[in-house]
């Protein structure tokens, strides 16, 4: 007899008992809800799946959402979010481990919903987005409003109806869903997308926008916490008024739209005035503008009146001088008949004096000097003419063409050469002349009294201009002029004193306390 066991258990592979397993598992947990603790997550891998794992105080199970499923997830998975995850628990042979499959996913009641939404406030307010001076100023009379908002609801018709009431605008409606897992989404691409309006398209370009929701639940409201949405409305050059829920409603969008309305028709009434109220306060404006100008034409008026008043009649300033123009017209006639005997009295005494025989001797005389002055030229002009001649013939014989050229050769090459050599020269010489000049100028600067003075002396001169040296030349009533470096006093000299050595005090003590210590005071 064999000592060897024998059984009749049929023999499996590992794959083959594997499989058993992974069936057994999905038959009979096909479908769970498990809740605990998100924890390991990192975000999606590169392949679009997720993997992390669920934990309790006791246990822990590796969860995995795939690529396709996490597109239709309303929360994504952030770590330390505790959750209630629906889907099959499975197998995966090459480690011998279970998982969960995640389809669906949901915070863990609304105290999670509410620590995740702190968390997002901080880390959004942690990057500067709701800071106030992000926050820009809500235009007084917008033209074109764009509204965010259901095209079914309520809200919209609010918002319509209480905008034709106060001031009908323009109004351009952007329908988006205001509940559910694409709402952020659809928000946030919503408020990008009027930004670019009057750009990219001939829409005109909202002066202010408004993202707009009825009140509801945490949950209900939550698409108005995405971060995606939030950003949108944060980075809006278009100033965005947000009036999400009721007045008690809070949500991250609040905090970064520039206004934050408790309610639709709330908004509805801060983007645009009163039309009727406009209207009357303009009619009392012009009104008041029309009393004024009539009050200051009335004031300029009575003014023009006034000095009118004061000023002479035309005819007192015209009296006087109409008398001495009717005086120098009585004087016109009598004295233009003086003026014309006095003419003819100066006509008549130098009509006397020319005599024909007189003139024709002066034209004679005249002409006879004439033609001897032009004989005497022409002589002069010949004698010259053969001085020169004289003078030329025996220079002429003896300069050759060929001497000639070749003298006219080397003047203007040596013409050239010094004309080159001037160029060369001259800067060089102006520059030596130049820093001589400088430095003279230095010198004089520095050797100047002027430099003197700026250290707190004076030169002192007498009436003459003359510089004093010593002051026994100055005598009492003396006129002085002291030259100091900001300008010239006058001075009288009052005379001098003797002053000891012990008892003299610097110049500036003396001027500043008005005593005559030491030196006598020149002014």
């Amino acid at each position: 007899m064999s000592d060897e066991t024998t059984t009749n258990a049929l023999e499996v592979s590992v794959s083959e008992l594997s499989g058993k397993l992974k069936r057994t598992v999905e038959d009979t947990f096909g479908n769970v809800r498990v809740r605990g603790e998100i924890s390991g997550f990192r975000g999606p891998h590169s392949s679009g799946h997720s993997y992390f794992s669920l934990k309790d105080e006791r246990a822990r199970i590796d969860a995995i959402i795939w690529r396709g499923q996490a597109a239709k997830l309303k929360h994504l998975p952030e770590e330390g979010l505790e959750v209630i995850a629906s889907g099959k628990l499975t197998t995966y042979p090459g480690q011998s481990k279970y998982q969960i499959v995640i389809d669906a996913l949901e915070p863990a009641g609304a105290g999670a919903l509410m620590a995740l939404l702190e968390e997002r406030r901080r880390k959004l307010q942690s990057e500067g987005l709701f800071a106030e001076e992000r926050k820009q100023l809500l235009p007084y009379m917008p033209m074109v409003i764009g509204v965010v908002t259901s095209p079914t609801g309520a809200v919209i018709r609010d918002i319509l109806h209480r905008l034709a009431d106060r001031f009908p605008v323009h109004v351009i409606v952007w329908p988006v869903r205001v509940q559910g897992e694409t709402c952020g989404r659809e928000v946030a691409n919503a408020v990008t997308q009027l930004n670019t309006f009057g750009e990219s398209n001939a829409l005109p370009r909202p002066d202010v926008i408004i993202v707009a929701r009825g009140g509801g639940s945490l949950e209900d409201l939550w698409g108005f916490n995405d971060e995606e949405a939030v950003r949108a409305v944060a980075d809006s050059m278009i100033p965005v008024i947000s009036a999400v829920g009721h007045e008690t409603d809070w949500t991250l969008i609040d905090h970064a739209a520039d206004w934050r309305a408790p309610t639709p028709t709330a908004a509805a009434e801060r983007a645009v005035p009163v039309r009727a109220e406009l209207e009357a306060l303009v009619a009392d404006l012009g009104a008041r503008m029309r009393g004024a100008m009539s009050r200051r034409m009335e004031v300029e008026r009575n003014a023009v009146r006034a000095a009118a008043r004061g000023l002479t009649s035309p005819d007192m300033l015209l009296a006087m001088p109409r008398r001495r123009f009717d005086e120098a017209a009585s004087r016109l006639d009598s004295g233009l008949m003086r003026r014309v005997e006095r003419a003819q009295d100066r006509f008549g005494y130098a009509s006397s004096r020319i005599m024909p025989d007189v003139l024709k001797r002066h034209l004679d005389t005249s002409r006879e000097r004439y033609f001897r002055a032009a004989s005497d030229h022409s002589r002069s002009l010949q004698r010259a003419v053969e001085r020169s001649k004289a003078r030329f013939l025996p220079i002429s014989a003896q300069v050759r063409p060929t001497s000639l050229l070749a003298l006219m050769e080397r003047s203007s090459s040596r013409l050239a050469q010094s004309d080159r050599s001037l160029s060369r020269l001259l800067p060089q010489a102006l520059s030596a002349r130049a820093d001589r000049l400088a430095k003279s100028a230095r010198l004089l600067e520095t050797l100047s009294y002027k430099a003197v003075l700026a250290r707190g002396y004076a030169v002192v001169r007498d009436e003459n201009n003359v510089p004093i040296m010593s002051s026994a030349a100055v005598k009492s009533g003396s006129a002085l002029q002291i030259e100091m470096n900001d300008g010239t006093v006058n001075a009288v000299s009052t005379g001098l004193e003797k002053v000891s050595s012990s008892s003299a005090k610097p110049a500036e003590k003396n001027v500043h306390s008005g005593k005559t210590d030491g030196q006598g005071s020149l002014f």
